[in-house]
């Protein structure tokens, strides 16, 4: 009996250090000005930021299977991209077809991270034209744009009638000829006076009131079909000043690229040495490399426009050399190395399959999960204090043992938390207070077939091991039965849902083990201390 006990005491000894260690590593791990805990705390608990991400088809052109493979895809990017970010302890999980839920705990600077999580990052290269491809379609442009929206829906300074004045930034070249298909109409010429020079070729300047006009315009099918195919527009990232105006830069660039990102393999953030502004130095495979150095060899003394999702980045520099696989993106005055190390973060965690749009946002702040924590502790405590007052004062000597049985299981499950790096929720809290309930419940289960035992004349020792015996069943069909609950809501829930299943999974298998074996073990201890003949308190 000795031995087996001596096992009995080495088995848990060994649960509740391994437990204790689990909760005092990280404490002990934990780097130097970092903010150290021993649980994982979820969305609900420490505050941070809630999105609900959907891949983004609004013409309806992917299918079922397509959207889900693109959803699939851009959960392992997105994934990369908050692990370089910084954000410790995320949540990134797809639901249903294509759907990506991402919590982010803890988060302080949220507009940042929900811009890394949104952006594309579809790099390419382009070869800045001269322009003249759309300068003379303008006033073909502005009859199709007149024609569709209407004189009347025009704004003011597209509707002033006759050639614009000299004075104006942007003047039509004297070589372009109104068309004799133009109707008189067109003499209202929307898009050629919200389109002004820069004096740089093929970049346009638009005021930044009329951005969002000129963008209503360009996007009419019949503007789009006339705009040549070899030439594409991009705006860009920064904006100029122009006679105490600020204008946004509009580009007309070749629409076949040099290259891609796709063959990007690595991509850093830095300051020029000579000018200081910041710079994303990247490097290519040698497939693209190649690629590269053929396509600058052909257009070197042109700019070549360096395009992140659309947007022109900085002013497009001039190509002096061949490149070969290793090049920069210079951001300009403007920018930030913060923006820089944006940018080379996404080109290092690739492009998304397919756009993401955020269709649901919710903040939770850190007052609040406070406010939960604090709670949850209250509720807690008083739950555990009746529980003990209740056990004691019903089962006396027997009840002291069960709450020292409650100590170890509380210990198992928390260790249990810290092992497994369990993020604990608020609903999780729920589920752990629950579990203790289900412990007590065990213990009560066999105290009470204890008694039928001793009141049927059986010794204490034998009436010890007979009502664990009749009661085992009892307990193992109620555990198993609330485990296989829990493991289901863990396998279709999401977010807290899935916290009150790890929770709850790991308290029953800790009620079970401390009901079952922690306090028998402790009876058994009493019972080797006392006479045959004495009386057990229960």
């Amino acid at each position: 009996m000795f031995s087996g006990m001596r096992g009995r005491l080495i088995v848990i000894a060994g649960t509740c250090l391994v437990c204790l260690w689990a909760l005092v590593g990280p404490l002990l791990r934990g780097e130097e000005g970092e903010e150290r805990r021993p649980l994982k705390l979820g969305l609900d608990l420490q505050g941070g930021t809630h999105l609900v991400l959907q891949v983004s088809d609004p013409e309806g052109a992917m299918t079922a299977d397509a959207r889900a493979d693109a959803a699939s895809r851009a959960r392992e990017i997105i994934s990369n991209r908050i692990d370089q970010f910084g954000v410790r302890e995320p949540t990134i999980q797809r639901v249903g077809v294509d759907r990506i839920i991402v919590e982010l705990a803890g988060i302080q600077d949220v507009g940042r991270a929900k811009s890394i999580i949104e952006q594309t990052a579809f790099l390419e290269f382009k070869i800045l034209t001269d322009g003249q491809d759309l300068l003379e379609r303008l006033p073909a442009l502005d009859s199709v744009v007149v024609t569709t929206v209407g004189p009347e829906e025009l704004p003011a300074e597209a509707r002033a009638e006759g050639e614009p004045g000299l004075e104006e930034l942007f003047q039509r070249p004297d070589s372009v000829e109104a068309q004799p298909s133009v109707p008189a109409q067109a003499e209202l010429r929307p898009l050629t006076r919200l389109l002004l020079e820069s004096g740089e070729p093929g970049v346009l300047l638009v005021e930044g009131p009329q951005v969002e006009t000129v963008e209503r315009y360009l996007d009419l099918p019949g503007v789009k079909a006339r705009i040549p195919d070899e030439i594409a527009l991009n705006w860009g990232t920064e904006t100029r000043s122009v006679a105490g105006k600020i204008y946004h830069p509009l580009y007309v660039v070749e629409a076949q690229p040099l290259i891609t990102g796709e063959y990007l393999t690595d991509a850093q953030a830095t300051r020029d040495q000579q000018f200081g502004t910041p710079i994303v130095p990247f490097q290519l495979t040698r497939q693209g490399g190649r690629i590269f150095e053929r396509g600058t060899s052909r257009h070197v003394g042109d700019r070549m426009a360096i395009i992140l999702d659309g947007r022109v980045q900085g002013s497009p520099p001039v190509i002096r050399d061949v490149l070969g696989d290793r090049a920069q993106i210079e951001l300009g005055t403007g920018s930030t190395l913060e923006e820089a190390q944006d940018i080379a973060l996404v080109l290092r965690a690739g492009a998304l399959p397919a756009p993401m749009e955020i269709i649901e946002e919710r903040t939770v702040g850190p007052s609040l999960g406070q406010d939960s924590i604090d709670q949850g502790e209250v509720a807690g405590m008083i739950g555990v204090a009746l529980v003990i007052l209740i056990m004691i004062g019903y089962y006396r000597f027997a009840g002291i043992l069960s709450v020292l049985g409650l100590l170890v299981y509380v210990l198992i499950v928390l260790g249990g938390l810290a092992g497994l790096q369990a993020t604990l929720t608020l609903p999780g809290i729920a589920g752990l207070i629950l579990s203790v309930g289900m412990a007590v419940d065990a213990n009560v289960l066999i105290f009470e077939r204890i008694r039928e035992e001793l009141a049927g004349g059986k010794t204490p020792r034998t009436g010890v091991d007979s009502g664990f015996q009749q009661a085992l069943s009892a307990i193992i069909d109620s555990n198993l039965t609330t485990l296989i609950t829990a493991l289901i809501l863990y396998q279709f829930g999401t977010g807290p849902v899935k916290g009150f299943a790890v929770t709850l999974s790991i308290g029953i298998v800790a009620s079970f083990f401390s009901a079952v074996f922690v306090v028998r073990t402790f009876m058994l201890i009493w019972l080797e201390t006392r006479p045959p003949s004495a009386e057990l308190s229960i």
